[in-house]
């Protein structure tokens, strides 16, 4: 597993660390932590080394017990240079929350503490979360700032929006939640250029049909899984696209974004860039059906009940499918409901001729919609039928990538091709 450094300087948000921290250790990475003094007016050091089971350093003079060793390490016979010694040993160094001090102070190149200190010296991907007020945020300092720590090849994930620290203030500013922030630690440290040259194609999200200029009838997805997919093929080095219908997600690093709301606009997307791509990963949720003759403006209540005529949507998946070419790999996901969701999953395996199914159910509250975590059955037609147990939605990605790896390498002797479908169903979460 990964080597995570953490660095975290002051404000209310750093609370959220301690919970990113723990996370990163659930998953079987060593985390060390670096703190500004301000900091500790938030989280005190003795949180952070109780979660990750090493010393937890303020200054860049203070001697480290662990001599730059990560958890599970031995540590060394000679003690380095602290700072250069932690982030040299690095995987990934994430910076959360990033003050606007600190990001002032990354910008301009300044090394006053051991945060900033180890930033300078950092050769492993460096990605900062910055929270602060929304004034705050907005201002042209901080964003000048932020421009110019991504033109150095910086992460910078975007904060949210929603309420902030002074009481009654709404804006953007939130530093994202610590799942999101350790999925995107996690990813930075394990970027690989294994898929280097391959084009990867995304369907995520939901489609909406209108019924008149207000309503629709759509299907319900987040993109969260779609998202996922896509940043964990980009991890691995290859070039994506996202066809996203109506995600409302901060657009993953490195990835292209083609938005849509229709069944209609995303088989339009999909004909552009299928037949170019190496592996699709069909992860949307694609109405079946949608009104025959939309209302151009608001049905209105007091007119009666409208009588609505539908008719069903393009079949994606299939035209995809038919005219797949060698070499191509496609990939999606089914939504089933409740205890016949296994039986119904193996019978689309069988009537759609498919190499691979991946069967999430929707009858359970704590998985799949609109929820960071999902579970997934995975069935292939040469014999695999495994569950992915309980986990947030940028490992069941991986899990899932891991597959198509190995139904890429194990077809035509290893030469990178399926030479048929990698295929599932219709719709994710």
């Amino acid at each position: 597993m990964a080597r995570l450094l953490l660095g975290v300087s002051g404000g209310i948000a750093a609370y959220k660390a301690l919970e990113t921290a723990r996370l990163a250790v659930r998953h079987g990475h060593s985390v060390r932590v670096v703190q500004t003094p301000a900091s500790e007016r938030f989280v005190g050091r003795a949180s952070f080394a109780a979660i990750t089971g090493a010393p937890v350093l303020l200054d860049e003079f203070e001697s480290d017990p662990a001599r730059g060793a990560y958890p599970g390490e031995p540590v060394p016979d000679r003690a380095p240079i602290s700072h250069l010694a932690l982030v040299e040993r690095a995987d990934a160094f994430l910076i959360a929350p990033a003050s606007a001090n600190t990001l002032a102070k990354l910008a301009g190149g300044h090394a006053d503490n051991l945060l900033t200190t180890a930033a300078l010296a950092a050769a492993c991907p460096v990605l900062v979360a910055p929270a602060m007020n929304d004034r705050m945020y907005r201002h042209p300092a901080t964003q000048r700032n932020l421009e110019q720590l991504e033109a150095r090849g910086v992460t910078v994930i975007p904060p949210g929006e929603g309420e902030l620290a002074s009481h009654g203030e709404h804006g953007i500013g939130r530093l994202p939640e610590p799942e999101q922030l350790a999925a995107r630690w996690e990813q930075a440290a394990s970027r690989t250029d294994a898929w280097a040259g391959l084009r990867v194609l995304v369907t995520a999200g939901g489609t909406q049909e209108p019924i008149d200029s207000v309503r629709f009838i759509g299907n319900r997805s987040s993109g969260r899984m779609g998202y996922a997919l896509a940043a964990g093929a980009a991890a691995r080095g290859a070039a994506v696209v996202v066809v996203a219908a109506n995600v409302r997600l901060a657009d993953p690093l490195g990835v292209q974004v083609v938005p849509v709301r229709t069944a209609a606009e995303m088989q339009l997307a999909c004909e552009a860039h299928a037949p170019v791509s190496d592996v699709i990963l069909m992860a949307a949720a694609v109405a079946d059906f949608r009104p025959v003759r939309p209302a151009a403006d608001k049905l209105k209540k007091d007119r009666g009940v409208p009588t609505l005529e539908i008719e069903p949507t393009e079949d994606i998946l299939s035209q995809i499918t038919a005219r797949r070419r060698s070499g191509q790999s496609v990939v999606g996901f089914a939504a089933e409901h409740g205890e016949e969701a296994i039986a119904y999953g193996r019978a689309k395996l069988e009537r759609k001729d498919l190499d691979l199914i991946v069967i999430n159910d929707i009858a359970r509250s704590d998985i799949g919609f609109d929820t960071s975590h999902n579970e997934v059955t995975l069935i292939a037609r040469d014999g695999l039928e495994r569950t992915i147990p309980r986990a947030d939605k940028a490992h069941v990605a991986e899990d899932i990538l891991n597959e198509v790896d190995r139904l890429r390498s194990s077809s035509e002797g290893g030469s990178g091709g399926t030479g048929r479908t990698v295929s599932v169903g219709t719709t994710t979460v």
